[in-house]
Parts: structure tokens; C-alpha cells; sequence
């Protein structure tokens, strides 16, 4: 994050914005900087990335589903737009850690343990690490003693947009999301990388949400896609994963996607159009 803030401070917040009385490194700047820079690129990335897909992928059909519940974007919105809010503040608190030297994030190659190889093997790492991690702490914000008061907003939405992404309760997201931001205190990994990284996950989390249920075929079994995380919406108990299926086969909670079945939302929806029975 420190390459983002730095970039902030040359072009735009120490010419423009505050006075020279404040230096760079000072800890309140810092924090008020970051606390800005969070906001302000998780909104945009959310926002723009969730319309782009919700316009130019998502099957709009899926809105006339009858589990599809009144002015469900304008909720998934605001929710999304909310919990981001709250949610950058302890966020902030990981960042500001990170700029003042205290996680395992490195600038040059040089600086890796085993050069461009483990600069490879660190996003293995990473994707392997965080999809573990999530997973368990998925499938205990559904244990019944604390879904009501966390998880529960998120399961509102049975056929999700790409706007329901983001949309939880703000402890339920930060929850989620402590893995990416854990990874680099544990393990060496580069700036760049990790700044990429930061962006797939949130690109990730919308694709899943997509309606776009498509997964190419040698993929099926192992990727966990929206064709499979939209059965995690509906039957609640299945398909806890973010990337893969790995770990719902190892715990017992896999469950092959009723898309690929025939069974899917879109199948429900013509069946009732065939009966006549579709909303308009």
C-alpha cells in the first residue's frame, strides 16, 4: 500500500492538499491518507467493476426468479457501499502496519528468498492460503449460534447480482477479508504482486456473483465459480469455497452445481415461464 500512498503524497496531497507543516511520515497523516486512499479505491473498484459486470454479463433474466426479493440492487448497494465504509477502518489499521515495516511485503526480486521462483510460488501461496482460511471462516459465520448476526445479511439476496459481492454486514466482510491482509505478515510477498492481488480478489468476489455461469470444461470440477456459489446462496449449506472446490470436498460440503445439472435459476425461470407462471 505504500506504493499507492506514496504516489498520492508526489502528485496530489502534499502539493495540493496539506500543509508542509505535516511531513510524509507523520502517523496521523499517514493513517488520514490511508483512510481516504481505502475508500475512495474500494468504492471505485467496487462500484465499477460490479456495473461493468451487472450491464455486460450478468443475465438480467435471473431478476424475474421469485426468490429475487423487491428493489434488491438499491439494497445490495447500499449495503456494499456501507460495509466498505466501516470495514476501512479497521483495514486501514493492517495497511498503516504494512507502510511502517512491520509485514513481510518486499520492493525489489532481489529481496525475494528465492528470486522470480518464489515470486510464482508466493501467488500460489497466497491463493492457496487465503481459499483454506475462508473457507473455515465461511463456513463458521454459518453456525447457527452467529449467522443471524453477521452472515445472515449476505444470504438475503438467494439470487445474487454482481452488487451483492460487497454486500455484508461490515464484521462479516472485514472477517472475510483478514485473510489477504494476514498473508504478508506470514509469508515474503512483493509490493506489486500483493497490490495485484488485492485487485483480483475484489474482481473475484463480483465474478462469483455474476450469473455468468459458464466454466470451461476441464475446469468444472475444481474452480468455484458463480455456477457454484450460487447453490451456496440457495441451499445455504454447500460450496463455503472462494476458489476452489478443494476444500467443500475435504470438509464434506461440496456440492456439484445444479447449473450444470439442468436444475439451475435460469432453468426454474423458463420452467415458469413455459407454465405461464412468470413474473413480470
Amino acid at each position: 500500500m505504500d506504493y499507492v500512498l506514496d504516489s498520492a503524497d508526489r502528485y496530489i496531497l502534499t502539493p495540493y492538499v496539506y500543509p508542509a507543516s505535516w511531513p510524509e511520515d507523520g502517523a496521523l497523516r499517514q493513517v488520514l491518507s490511508l483512510l481516504v486512499l481505502t475508500n475512495l479505491g474500494a468504492e471505485l473498484l467496487y462500484l465499477g467493476f460490479a456495473s461493468l459486470s451487472f450491464y455486460y454479463v450478468f443475465d438480467h433474466r435471473l431478476m424475474k426468479h421469485p426468490y429475487f426479493i423487491e428493489n434488491q440492487l438499491q439494497r445490495e448497494i447500499r449495503l456494499g457501499v456501507t460495509s466498505i465504509f466501516w470495514m476501512s477502518f479497521p483495514t486501514v489499521a493492517l495497511f498503516f502496519a504494512e507502510i511502517r515495516g512491520y509485514s513481510k511485503l518486499y520492493d525489489n526480486i532481489s529481496d525475494s528468498p528465492s528470486g522470480w521462483p518464489w515470486v510464482i510460488l508466493s501467488i500460489a501461496g497466497f491463493l492457496f492460503f487465503t481459499d483454506m482460511v475462508i473457507y473455515w471462516l465461511h463456513r463458521t459465520l454459518h453456525h447457527k449460534s452467529i449467522y443471524k448476526y453477521l452472515h445472515k445479511q449476505h444470504h438475503i439476496f438467494k439470487v445474487p447480482t454482481p452488487f451483492a459481492s460487497h454486500a455484508f454486514h461490515p464484521v462479516d466482510g472485514f472477517l472475510q477479508s483478514l485473510p489477504y491482509h494476514v498473508y504478508p505478515f506470514l509469508f515474503p510477498l512483493h509490493k506489486v504482486v500483493y497490490l495485484f492481488l488485492f485487485v483480483f480478489v475484489n474482481i473475484w468476489t463480483i465474478s462469483i456473483h455474476d450469473g455468468d455461469f459458464r466454466i470451461p470444461w476441464p475446469l468444472i470440477e475444481v474452480i468455484n465459480g458463480a455456477a457454484h456459489h450460487v447453490d451456496h446462496h440457495l441451499y445455504f449449506y454447500f460450496n463455503y469455497g472462494q476458489y476452489f472446490t478443494l476444500w467443500d470436498r475435504l470438509g464434506g460440503s461440496y456440492r456439484h452445481s445444479s447449473v450444470l445439472l439442468g436444475k439451475g435459476p435460469l432453468d426454474h425461470i423458463r420452467k415458469l415461464s413455459a407454465a405461464g407462471k412468470l413474473r413480470r
